[in-house]
């Protein structure tokens, strides 16, 4: 294991990648189902939080993973088999989530035994990767270790909080430390890799960016997902009338739109030439794989407006969708702009098309109908699409060649 060559030609994902991802459809599908059951019961802030703590585990360890396979990937039999124990610790974090979510709903001692089980599982695995990493390659152990020093503290820090009978409140304060310390192992390893002479570990950008777009297919699905759901409650309840058809139709939208948008802005020209990025592009995806899962759960929840045996108003439904729409806007956005190191030049646009899902929240407290709310809510993203393939596509390809020239003449 002495490193990938991070300019290999037609570096792409491996069938074993491929594999590891299929297990977080399930994690991501769980966690989603979770979130919209804790909104339909009434328990929406219990259920925000318990969605995001556990989307901030699972998303983590799925980044730390494909960074390192795409540094040290040697596909061999000791690598595969400990990336099947990270598959598992997957599977047993999942089955943990929905005793989570009942403990925080319930505001008792946080119960997330098994999900934390499952998590140590994936990152010890990390860990033993790393160590093999810093064995096989002296220019790299450096930074190797911190990982894996790093990890570990984290770990025991995780463990320990099993054993606290903390309140949901104190659990929050409590994971914030542990979890300061997980996320800060690549900025520590990193630095101290540089500073010793090793340099930082030869991630592949174009394998990089083909994994995180590969985890954004996996959560939209999610919203295929949350669509169906809600497709099968609405027909139940009332048939294939001019509203249920409104309403799938628009999930459905909504998915292809969102995939549009992320695709863009092409990111893996830039971290080829812009290496110093890649940090703050690769933290922000947390926040954009999170919100594009609970759209998916949002999705759910309108299912729940046309069941009798729950009371959800078209307010309650709107909102679950609209914010997440928000947060991912805003998100890939910023990112852009931070890619480019420059604002979009349809800034005004995009500010405007921003503000759809909030006006979609106020036009549901008005009453207006849930297809109607749903449709404003859509036609933001759908929005970015037309301006960009009417002509918005020749700014950002001159933002984008301004980019890779200015990386190649610092580079030469």
């Amino acid at each position: 294991m002495t490193g990938r060559d991070s300019t290999e030609s037609h570096r792409a994902a491996t069938p074993l990648e491929l594999l590891f991802d299929l297990t977080f459809v399930a994690a991501f599908g769980v966690a989603g189902n979770a979130l919209a059951s804790s909104i339909a019961h009434g328990d929406i802030l219990a259920g925000i939080g318990a969605f995001a703590f556990a989307m901030v585990a699972i998303i983590w360890a799925w980044i730390n993973y494909s960074w390192f396979a795409s540094a040290f990937d040697t596909d061999d039999w000791l690598f595969r088999v400990l990336t099947m124990v990270q598959m598992a610790g997957v599977i047993v974090l999942a089955i943990g989530l929905p005793t989570m979510f009942a403990s925080i709903e319930r505001g008792q001692p946080v119960q997330n035994e098994v999900m934390v089980a499952g998590y140590v599982v994936m990152r010890v695995a990390v860990i033993a990767q790393w160590l093999r990493a810093a064995h096989g390659n002296p220019k790299y152990r450096a930074v190797a270790k911190t990982y894996a020093v790093s990890i570990g503290i984290a770990q025991v820090g995780w463990v320990l909080l099993i054993f606290l009978p903390l309140d949901p409140l104190g659990f929050v304060l409590a994971a914030i430390v542990v979890l300061a310390i997980d996320w800060s192992s690549p900025i520590l390893a990193e630095a101290k890799g540089a500073h010793y002479g090793g340099g930082a570990t030869p991630w592949h950008p174009h394998h990089i960016a083909e994994r995180y777009a590969l985890l954004t297919i996996i959560a939209l699905g999610e919203t295929v997902f949350g669509t169906l759901a809600a497709a099968q409650s609405i027909t139940a309840a009332e048939g294939w009338t001019v509203s249920s058809i409104m309403v799938v139709s628009l999930g459905v939208l909504m998915a292809f739109a969102l995939w549009w948008v992320y695709f863009l802005v092409p990111s893996a020209p830039i971290l080829a030439v812009r290496r110093s990025k890649a940090l703050v592009w690769g933290y922000g995806h947390i926040l954009l794989f999170a919100s594009i899962a609970a759209v998916g759960a949002g999705l759910h929840v309108i299912g729940y407006v046309y069941d009798e045996h729950y009371h959800v108003s078209t307010l309650v439904a709107i909102s679950s969708i609209a914010v997440p729409v928000l947060i991912f806007m805003v998100t890939l956005y910023l990112l852009h702009a931070w890619l480019v190191s420059a604002m979009p030049k349809n800034t005004p646009l995009q500010a405007t098309v921003i503000a759809l899902p909030v006006v979609a929240v106020l036009l549901a407290a008005i009453g207006w109908p849930l297809w109607a709310c749903l449709l404003v809510v859509v036609i933001s993203p759908v929005t970015i699409v037309l301006s960009f393939e009417l002509g918005a596509w020749r700014t950002l390809d001159a933002q984008l060649a301004a980019v890779v020239e200015e990386g190649a003449r610092a580079s030469s």
